[in-house]
């Protein structure tokens, strides 16, 4: 296993939108394990591949307290079942070091996905795992966390992170 590079706002490359995966081999086994200790060794909950410069529809996460329970999403979807329904938490980013912000997401959605191995797989998460769903979903298609805030906001993180 080997400890990847988590690219940081404003790298372009976080904006690249990944291509569904088609081969479930060895190389996609790497991939997701390295994603898997990087995620760990950052102390996240989440990660898309995207984050990581690879640029497939690949998640990784574990929202269990002892860091225990990976689960690993291949190919992931999710369509809003309630947009009605709710659910509001403080966000943070790999890809954002030491921001946070209070977003608002439909809680209640059908998410579908496939495993390392090809099998399919759909389910109706809530709370955190919606959201989490959700946020690693908007990696894959090019959106971040500042994309939820106000220009001036996203703008003084731009102008932070290109300091530093």
């Amino acid at each position: 296993m080997a400890r990847l590079k988590i690219l940081t706002f404003p790298d372009p490359k976080l904006r690249k939108i990944a291509a569904p995966v088609n081969k479930f081999d060895k190389s996609l086994n790497k991939i997701v394990s390295d994603m898997l200790e990087t995620m760990y060794e950052a102390k996240g909950i989440g990660l898309a591949a995207t984050q990581v410069d690879i640029h497939k529809r690949i998640v990784v996460m574990d929202l269990s307290e002892e860091k225990n329970e990976p689960r690993i999403f291949i190919n992931p979807e999710f369509m809003i079942l309630d947009d009605k329904s709710l659910f509001s938490c403080e966000e943070g980013c790999l890809s954002i070091p030491g921001i946070t912000e209070e977003i608002t997401r439909p809680d209640q959605i059908k998410a579908t996905w496939q495993d390392i191995e090809g099998n399919y797989f759909e389910d109706k998460p809530t709370g955190l795992l919606a959201v989490c769903f959700q946020h690693e979903i908007d990696h894959l298609e090019g959106k971040l966390l500042v994309d939820y805030m106000s220009s001036l906001k996203r703008d003084r993180i731009r102008k932070k992170a290109l300091k530093a």
